[in-house]
């Protein structure tokens, strides 16, 4: 054999080594992207009922919506009628009842200054009996 035939055995060698030395990250790598088709294949199927899970739960959750805008319309409608009630009674009854207010108020007056100037005047008239 001759040196180059020599060289050519050693470089066929190391070429094969180097193959060696390739092919098991590879075959790692193959066995890596396996794994992960089957995680995904699995995270596909369980996907679909959690889906339709969250469909049902998105719909039960909008009816229950539609039921709390009808309680907050009721609420509005009834927050309005008190509003108006209220101004209703104010309107009608405010005034002769501040009226009447103030009447009760000026007779109770009256009455006071009355009873004091008729006590007073007994008073007076004790004094000028003594």
């Amino acid at each position: 054999m001759s040196a180059g035939e020599w060289a050519a055995v050693v470089a066929a060698g190391a070429f094969v080594l180097l193959v060696i030395f390739l092919a098991v990250p590879l075959l790692k790598l193959g066995r890596t992207l396996d794994e992960t088709t089957l995680a995904i294949r699995k995270a596909h199927e369980g996907a679909g009922p959690l889906l339709d899970g969250a469909a049902v739960t998105v719909s039960q959750v909008n009816s229950n919506l539609e039921r709390v805008e009808g309680i907050t319309t009721n609420a509005q409608a009834l927050s309005s009628n008190a509003a108006a009630l209220a101004s209703l009674f104010a309107a009608t009854l405010g005034g002769p009842v501040v009226k009447v207010a103030a009447f009760s108020y000026g007779v109770r007056k009256a009455s006071k200054a009355r009873r004091r100037s008729d006590s007073d005047t007994r008073l007076t008239r004790r004094r000028r009996a003594r």
